[in-house]
């Protein structure tokens, strides 16, 4: 108890610490002390900075219309402010202070002065990175991840770390250290997990990009609850040097159910930028074991029609009325645009894999893994689909409830996948759901009905799914969902 209180005591001490000197800084004072000359550097209104798009910020960046300063400071202030109303935080990285006055050296990068949130889990040197347990903290990291030192040379500033489930094996966002981050929709309901406070912080406004992991869901299932895009890259697509040691032993070997660090934003465009910054020379250079593709632009920006396969339903758990309403609004959008639709039904794992999977022989876990990957793949071939449109559950649960299906089959199979918010929960699927019995009309089913009620107005997104390492294809895939949403919305 007296090392969790110190915990907490040194967190929120920083922060006001931190809280002060920001106040400094917006009122025009540099960090040496000295005044900054007004007319040379005319000071920003920071909601104007918070409403860009990435694309649009790094632009602005570019060209010089903005200040690297002006940014951080404005983000730096909501990141605070967001934290007080959300506990979405474990740390603030004061090493990003120091950074900011170094950043010219690093001005031709794509992410130039834009601020970045880590996960808690992605090792930055001197920080502990805890996952959630107590028998971590006081571990600081020795050094920088292959993805943080990436980011650094592209410009960007990561400068907080964000919260996490305990031991990141739970799809919540909760753990003795921190305590509870909440939805920034609706403080009654949980922003998902594992990588909820990343989600929680990006959709409060507090940070325009974020770095999280998936090995279940732990990137899809917040950003869906937080109404933000995520995207669960191919395991290997990018470097898991220096994540934390804990999953790197939890990853079987790193051949099964694996987990992979992945993008997570406002918006689709913003996803594939950071996928196009960190697939650099660095990246590979730092980490020779990733393979040295650089990100396809002419596979995102393709107008080419889709092949889509498309499915209602996992088999397991069926969708509730809002799940439905909004897969099958995107479906006929999709339609309506040119695309080819097509009925498809989920292939579920079945008995010889799932009891593949915990055989005492390691190499015959590993080959029926295989011959399910392989055997997807022919059937995605049979049936001549390029993607796959599926449902996303939510909207975000109530507390201490656990989401089933859905996301885990894509971490077994290493597809890539990724969700787009596209709606919001109505009246009519709130009285809808009062009708909700389930596949088995059991506990589990009642206690499923339980956790998605009181969620009108909360966001819904669907998961779009593409092949192994065609991850732009995903997203350009996600792209075109996105865009076909906001033009339905302007009719």
């Amino acid at each position: 108890k007296l090392h969790n209180g110190l915990c907490y005591n040194f967190f929120y001490g920083g922060l006001k610490v931190l809280f002060y000197c920001l106040i400094a800084s917006l009122s025009n004072l540099t960090w040496t002390g000295q005044w900054m000359d007004e007319s040379e550097h005319p000071k920003m209104d920071p909601s104007l900075i918070l409403s860009l798009s990435l694309a649009d910020l790094t632009n602005k960046l570019k060209d010089g219309l903005l200040r690297p300063e002006d940014v951080f400071y404005s983000y730096m202030e909501k990141t605070i402010n967001e934290n007080k109303r959300l506990n979405c935080c474990t740390a603030i990285l004061l090493e990003s202070f120091d950074h900011l006055k170094t950043l010219e050296s690093n001005k031709g990068g794509l992410l130039y002065g834009v601020p970045v949130s880590i996960k808690d889990n992605i090792a930055y040197k001197n920080y502990d990175s805890s996952c959630g347990l107590l028998a971590n903290l006081g571990q600081p990291a020795e050094g920088h991840s292959v993805i943080v030192e990436v980011l650094r040379r592209q410009g960007a500033i990561p400068f907080v770390k964000t919260n996490i489930s305990q031991g990141m094996l739970s799809y919540d966002c909760s753990n003795i250290i921190y305590g509870q981050t909440v939805n920034p929709h609706n403080l009654k309901k949980t922003s998902g997990g594992s990588s909820g406070g990343e989600a929680a912080l990006i959709g409060g406004g507090g940070s325009i990009l974020g770095i999280g992991s998936d090995i279940g869901g732990s990137i899809r299932i917040p950003a869906a609850f937080c109404g933000i895009c995520g995207l669960k890259p191919t395991v290997g697509r990018l470097s898991s040097t220096y994540e934390h040691l804990f999953i790197r032993h939890f990853q079987v070997a790193k051949r099964l159910m694996v987990g992979t660090p992945g993008p997570l934003a406002r918006d689709v465009d913003g996803l594939a930028l950071c996928m196009q910054a960190l697939l650099c020379h660095h990246m590979f250079a730092l980490d020779p074991t990733v393979p040295p593709v650089p990100f396809n632009m002419q596979m995102y920006k393709s107008t080419k029609p889709l092949r889509i396969g498309y499915m209602e339903s996992d088999g397991q758990c069926p969708p509730t009325p809002s799940m439905t309403r909004s897969i099958r609004e995107v479906k006929t959008l999709l339609e309506q645009a040119g695309h080819t639709v097509r009925p498809r039904r989920q292939r579920t794992a079945g008995r010889k894999v799932c009891f593949g999977l915990f055989l005492t022989s390691f190499f015959l876990c590993v080959c029926v893994h295989q011959d399910y990957i392989q055997e997807t793949l022919a059937e995605w071939r049979r049936c001549k689909i390029d993607v796959l449109l599926c449902p996303m559950f939510g909207p975000a649960y109530n507390f201490l409830y656990f989401p089933l299906g859905y996301t885990a089959i894509y971490n077994l199979l290493n597809f890539p996948a990724g969700v787009v918010p596209v709606t919001t929960v109505t009246a009519k699927d709130e009285e809808e759901l009062a009708h909700y019995e389930g596949l088995h009309r059991d506990h589990w089913d009642k206690l499923y009905k339980q956790a998605l009620s009181r969620g009108e107005g909360l966001p819904m997104a669907v998961q779009c799914v593409a092949p192994p390492w065609q991850d732009e294809l995903c997203l350009r895939f996600m792209k075109e969902v996105e865009e076909l949403v906001k033009q339905s919305r302007k009719k």
